[in-house]
């Protein structure tokens, strides 16, 4: 099984940016597809991207799309969201998880993927 641990939450002003990283150990990495997720206090747990095992495809949730930016480097066995022109609304805990899958197709629903981080926060103020 694989281990997940974020980092690079933070609080930050609207408008501003962060990056945030997911290191996977115990297993290999290129076995999974990566995705992240996002919880706002009082609301269900949504996807925010995905990415395939080779780097090649990207799926994204219309909210975010063209200010996150989902990557890996399979050197670090690390996931990265680049997040710019961030906005209140994208407060909530940020998690990323991994989805042991040779399908090929790129899930949005948190149920496909098989092992989470513990979450980082990420805050922005108005």
């Amino acid at each position: 099984q694989v281990q997940l641990v974020e980092s690079g939450g933070g609080l930050v002003q609207a408008g501003g940016s962060l990056r945030l990283s997911c290191v996977a150990s115990g297993d290999t990495f290129s076995r999974y597809v990566m995705g992240w997720f996002r919880q706002a206090p009082g609301k269900e747990r949504e996807f925010v991207a995905v990415i395939s095992r080779n780097a090649v495809g990207t799926l994204y949730a219309d909210s975010v799309k063209g200010r996150f930016t989902i990557s890996r480097d399979s050197a670090k066995n690390t996931v990265y969201l680049r997040m710019n022109s961030l906005k209140p609304e994208d407060t909530a805990v940020y998690y990323c998880a991994a989805d042991l899958n040779f399908s090929g197709l790129l899930h949005k629903a948190g149920s496909e993927y098989d092992y989470w981080g513990q979450g980082t926060q990420v805050t922005v103020s108005s």
